[in-house]
């Protein structure tokens, strides 16, 4: 009986090649999610539900050019950080009404980010650069309130900067907040600087920004989760090897009628060809 299934079996591979892709198209996927399911169980993963973190947004934000402004008169230049609200009140049409509702978040943050300066004689000590950017530039979301930033250089660490940011709540990572530091001197020169994509061609002295990520900034998936993900990675797999293992079955058991006659047809055919010859 079994040497008959085998037979069944193997005649099935040999003259079903579309079946036979099926099945090892459907094994390879079960162990792959096995693999998979081993690698997630034994590794830290990113949650990908957080779609907004830190990295993304000093990810952004590094992606920009900072060039100082021609006339820097203005009495909105007075702070690093100037009032939200004067802010939005000059840009009326750009502004949701969400924003007057909502509360709004001063934060002073020991970030990855190194800035250099596009002319030689500038030097990167007592000073900050602050700017104003909306919300879809920093790509939180498609959002247009503003978001305003204040870069100080550490002299004691060339590898960080502190970063003042104040925006409306609502619109910032929703993620365990980078280490703090402390807020600018008032001795300190505050320059400020317009956004760009691109370094112009002018004398202008410009700012750029390298951005190193941090992975303990990143959201990782705790242990539960990852046993969630875990279970149903197995789940599914044993169902495709469940599913192989019928179609496996279902081939073992099939007698293959027409491939038969088929055969048997030519062999008849054979036979009197044979006696034809003999008659000749």
């Amino acid at each position: 009986m079994l040497s008959l299934r085998g037979s069944n079996l193997r005649e099935y591979v040999s003259h079903n090649p579309p079946g036979v892709t099926f099945f090892l198209c459907l094994l390879t996927l079960a162990f792959s999610f096995i693999v998979l399911s081993s690698y997630s169980y034994s590794h830290s993963l990113p949650n990908p539900d957080i779609e907004q973190d830190w990295n993304t947004l000093l990810s952004s934000f590094s992606k920009f050019h900072l060039c100082e402004k021609k006339n820097a008169s203005s009495p909105a230049h007075a702070s690093p950080i100037a009032p939200l609200q004067t802010m939005q009140e000059k840009d009326k049409k750009t502004s949701i009404n969400a924003t007057r509702s909502s509360s709004v978040t001063d934060l002073h943050l020991h970030v990855p980010l190194t800035v250099t300066s596009s002319s030689p004689n500038v030097t990167l000590k007592d000073i900050v650069l602050f700017t104003t950017l909306t919300a879809r530039q920093l790509k939180l979301g498609g959002y247009k309130e503003l978001v305003s930033l204040a870069l100080g250089i550490l002299p004691e660490d060339s590898e960080h900067i502190c970063l003042t940011i104040r925006a409306p709540t609502h619109i910032l990572p929703m993620t365990p907040l980078v280490p703090e530091c402390s807020a600018s001197e008032s001795n300190i020169s505050r320059v400020p600087v317009e956004v760009t994509n691109h370094l112009p061609a002018s004398s202008q002295t410009c700012y750029s920004m390298h951005f190193k990520k941090d992975p303990s900034f990143t959201v990782m998936l705790t242990l539960e989760e990852k046993s969630v993900v875990v279970k149903h990675l197995v789940e599914v797999s044993v169902s495709l090897l469940g599913v192989c293992l019928i179609l496996c079955i279902a081939a073992s058991l099939k007698t293959s009628v027409p491939h038969r006659d088929y055969l048997t047809g030519q062999n008849s055919q054979s036979v009197i060809c044979f006696f034809n010859d003999l008659n000749l």
